[in-house]
């Protein structure tokens, strides 16, 4: 152990997810944790639980401190646990998406080098008989995980883990490439809670939360986590529906939510009824991340909920939370993605790599405790997102004179049309101002004599009413005509991944120019 100057006593140890949930066990033993649709843990049981979890990474499967494992399940206490159990033995988890087919899930455990994975008993079943190149064992939440807990010797001597070894490696979606392992520090995402804990003024003892994003991404898994650390209560949904959502707010006194746009979309197409059925809750804040928030639908969200609630986070897996649009500039911030959260530097460079003016457009870079250690072996692509300790994910922002950031697109998403940059962002915030549209996406495709031209996928209220003449109309009242679409296509939904970001990917294969209404499944 590392000993002060006068060799006599130990500095401070590393910061610990589970020592934070300890100490709020040790503040109330009894008090309930956390539920989900099956069960419930007392913060006794919770910690009880994770130490016999530790125990059985440490006593039967013998995975030393820097192992990796992986799980592949929807959201459960027992998901949790197992994140907690293992960042206490020192086991980084690669928490991939469930909504993966097997083959990426396979090609996602080879990469991680998972010796363990575990999985609920839907993703078992199809992952079971995989040829995996690490995995050598396979763990169903449901049945092979209590052994452990009823078992495993509770006298084992937990390990030294410092605060920067890795705690998660989710995987980047892949929307612009082939998914990335982001090592994901101890420290980082404990600070992360605390930045938190100041900025939306939800996560007391005293307050109760909705997780309902799936906690296999980075800010389903933190926005549940900050309860537990700071002694709260939260209750977990493994799916979205969104009367059960009102419902849960409105019933069970909750104070604190977060949810992605998608699930604001499917809340306000339930009927009038349902949702004044369900108007009254005792929530403090409403945090909205992962994609942008239309404008309209934080009108919606703020005209149903109040106006004094509604948080839009910009951030990455790799930076953590980047800023915060608190509720106060909700309205009169449009597109806006507020300014920099707590211990955050940001910084917008153009292609010279100097700093950016007001309203300048730039690549956003970021500097703060929050960031991640790198990509797992991906050493390119981890000199690729630094820059002397600051780091970018390829976003596009530019700063108005108040300081507030507005997010103008990705780096990769841009069009060059006649040599000029179009940004779709842009283009998608002006059309989804349009009445009959609710949501649009916007991509370049091959033009013989502009080299690229804008094509706009969008999503509709009324068919009888969309006119491809008067949106265009619409849109050159307020865009320059180069940035505005003419080849539209009308989809049901927009193709989004699990985080409730578009995939771009998804609608550049797409080769109808004419109007459609097929559904992307």
């Amino acid at each position: 152990m590392v000993k002060m100057t006068d060799g006599t006593s130990p500095i401070t140890p590393s910061m610990s997810l589970v020592s934070g949930i300890r100490a709020s066990m040790l503040a109330d033993p009894d008090k309930v944790a956390i539920t989900d649709s099956q069960s419930s843990r007392s913060y006794a049981e919770l910690v009880f639980r994770i130490d016999k979890i530790t125990s059985g990474f440490i006593a039967d499967l013998k995975l030393p401190v820097g192992s990796h494992a992986a799980i592949v399940a929807h959201n459960s206490i027992e998901y949790l646990e197992v994140v907690c159990g293992a960042s206490q033995a020192g086991v980084a988890l690669a928490t991939i998406n469930p909504s993966l087919s097997a083959d990426e899930i396979t090609a996602i455990c080879d990469d991680a080098d998972a010796q363990i994975l575990f999985t609920d008993d839907d993703n078992f079943e199809r992952l079971q008989n995989r040829s995996f190149h690490s995995v050598e064992k396979i763990i169903k939440l449901s049945s092979e995980l209590e052994p452990w807990v009823s078992s495993a010797d509770s006298t084992t001597v937990f390990p030294e883990v410092s605060e920067r070894d890795v705690f998660t490696i989710p995987y980047t979606s892949g929307t612009t490439g082939r998914p990335k392992g982001v090592m994901v520090s101890h420290r980082s995402r404990i600070l992360t809670l605390h930045g938190m804990a100041l900025e939306y003024g939800c996560y007391s003892r005293d307050d109760r939360f909705l997780a309902i994003a799936p906690l296999c991404h980075g800010a389903g898994m933190v926005f549940g986590l900050a309860s537990l650390y700071f002694g709260g209560y939260v209750r977990l949904m493994s799916r979205f529906d969104p009367e059960s959502v009102l419902s849960i707010l409105h019933h069970d006194s909750m104070t604190g939510v977060f949810m992605v746009p998608t699930h604001f979309h499917g809340i306000f197409e339930l009927s009038d009824s349902v949702l004044d059925k369900y108007r009254d809750t005792n929530l403090r804040s409403i945090i909205s991340n992962a994609a942008p928030l239309p404008q309209a639908t934080k009108e919606q969200i703020i005209d149903y909920f109040g106006d004094n609630l509604l948080h839009e986070t910009y951030g990455s897996t790799e930076a953590g939370i980047v800023s915060n649009l608190p509720p106060a500039d909700q309205l009169n911030k449009r597109n806006c993605v507020g300014l920099p959260f707590d211990s955050t530097q940001i910084s917008l460079r153009n292609e010279s790599g100097d700093e950016c003016g007001p309203d300048e457009a730039g690549e956003l870079f970021s500097i703060s405790p929050y960031l991640f250690n790198g990509y797992w072996k991906n050493q390119a692509e981890t000199d690729a997102a630094f820059l002397d300790g600051w780091v970018s994910v390829g976003d596009i922002a530019r700063r108005d004179a108040d300081g507030y950031l507005y997010i103008i697109d990705r780096k990769k998403d841009m069009v060059i049309s006649g040599g000029t940059n179009i940004y779709p962002r842009e283009v998608e915030n002006v059309l989804e101002q349009h009445p009959t549209i609710i949501e649009a996406g916007v991509i370049g495709v091959p033009d013989e004599k502009w080299g690229e031209r804008l094509k706009a996928f969008v999503v509709i209220s009324d068919e009888k009413s969309f006119a491809t003449d008067q949106v265009i109309s619409f849109a050159e009242s307020h865009l320059a005509k180069y940035k505005v679409p003419k080849d539209f296509e009308v989809l049901s939904q927009l193709p989004r991944n699990a985080n409730g970001k578009v995939l771009k990917a998804v609608l550049r294969a797409r080769t109808p120019t004419s109007i459609s209404e097929e559904k992307v499944s």
